[in-house]
């Protein structure tokens, strides 16, 4: 089937702060949106993704040539009250794809053109998404702005330009008032240990890898005291998720992430969550040239053994700004040396870069959750 199967009435555009333009047909829903513009290497699981509020305030290459083949599944609620998919909602500001095709799968509920023009976030179709990563991958990361519109009209390159100009660089802009929740909830399971999670925009999947191994969950705001205890239950652990922006904005959570009384629990830092470790701790953060997005990274452990993970992040913590905080480094990615992993002398502190819970892509690093929840109980 042609990458360009299914045919628009629209008109699609992506502008890049560089000058370099790729148009296209039109996808979802119309209108003008700025943002990172990013890529991911995953073939598959396209619903997770745009649900992931890690990608908030970007907008998503998918390089995987044909999406929307299985549609997009309904995105209702569990039993316990979260989101099916990773969030409630798609997150990036615009989408761009090479080629989309008309679903056939028995869980599809609508098709993603569809759903994206429900949830108005805009795409781009049918450009050469090729070219768009080789040229990010040389020129490292760029904003951008996608525009859909009218087949009969398209912009000028001054105004798209100009459009790029008038919206805040990424690192500037509060994603935390659009991820993270407002206060605190508790999601209990019955004599499950309480595990504090400082929601920074974590992924349900994180919240039901706790809640499948007996944990209960308390959902706390990013900028939110971790308390001793909870509704009369001692808390007895401690979870960082994921999230967008820059981690170094976050001056909260990592004066919060500090405090030495938070020493003694149990913690588990994924993604955003290591580097607000790190952070809180003393080390510095850095912004990678175009990050690491996709669902088959490598990364290595000091004994020699390596596994696959699901990464989404754009930051990473300085390995040389490790040295008073007493982390050591765990893991490391072997393409390009970046620090993957950290932990305590004392075994109570455990980060990974990547998602140990993926959806999508490989759990072969689910046995983190295992060790972190055994940890738990013992404390409860």
């Amino acid at each position: 089937m042609p990458a360009r199967a299914v045919q628009s009435a629209l008109r699609g555009t992506l502008f890049l702060e560089d000058g370099t333009r790729f148009d296209g047909d039109g996808l979802g829903a119309t209108g003008r949106r700025v943002g990172e513009v990013v890529f991911t290497t995953g073939m598959a699981g396209y619903p997770e993704s745009l649900t992931d509020p890690s990608f908030r305030g970007q907008i998503l290459t998918f390089t995987y040539p044909l999406i929307g083949n299985y549609g997009v599944p309904a995105n209702g609620r569990d039993a316990d009250g979260l989101p099916l998919l990773e969030s409630s909602g798609v997150q990036p500001r615009g989408v761009v794809i090479r080629g989309t095709t008309s679903p056939n799968h028995w869980e599809s509920h609508e098709a993603l053109d569809t759903w994206l023009r429900d949830e108005k976030v805009p795409g781009v179709r049918g450009v050469d998404t090729r070219r768009l990563t080789e040229h990010l991958r040389a020129r490292g990361v760029l904003r951008g702005v996608i525009d859909v519109g009218r087949a009969d009209r398209r912009p000028s390159d001054d105004e798209l330009a100009r459009a790029i100009r008038a919206a805040p660089q990424y690192g500037e802009e509060n994603f935390m008032a659009e991820v993270a929740p407002k206060r605190p909830t508790l999601i209990a399971r019955r004599r499950g240990p309480v595990v504090a999670v400082l929601d920074c925009g974590v992924k349900a999947s994180i919240l039901r890898a706790l809640l499948e191994r007996g944990a209960s969950v308390l959902r706390l705001p990013f900028d939110h005291e971790v308390p001793t205890r909870w509704d009369g239950r001692k808390v007895a652990g401690l979870l960082v998720g994921n999230g967008p922006g820059d981690p170094a904005e976050l001056a909260d959570a990592i004066a919060e992430l500090g405090r030495p009384s938070h020493r003694e629990l149990p913690t588990l830092g994924i993604c955003l969550g290591q580097q607000l470790v790190a952070l809180g701790r003393g080390a510095t953060t850095f912004k990678l040239k175009y990050g690491h997005r996709g669902q088959n990274k490598t990364i290595c452990f000091e004994d020699g053994t390596a596994l696959i993970m699901s990464e989404n992040h754009g930051y990473a913590v300085d390995p040389a700004s490790l040295a008073p905080t007493g982390l050591d480094v765990w893991a490391t990615n072997p393409d390009d040396g970046t620090v993957e992993g950290l932990r305590d002398g004392a075994g109570r502190v455990l980060t990974l870069q990547g998602h140990p819970e993926g959806h999508p892509g490989p759990q072969e690093a689910g046995f983190v959750f295992d060790r972190f929840v055994r940890k738990v109980k013992r404390r409860a």
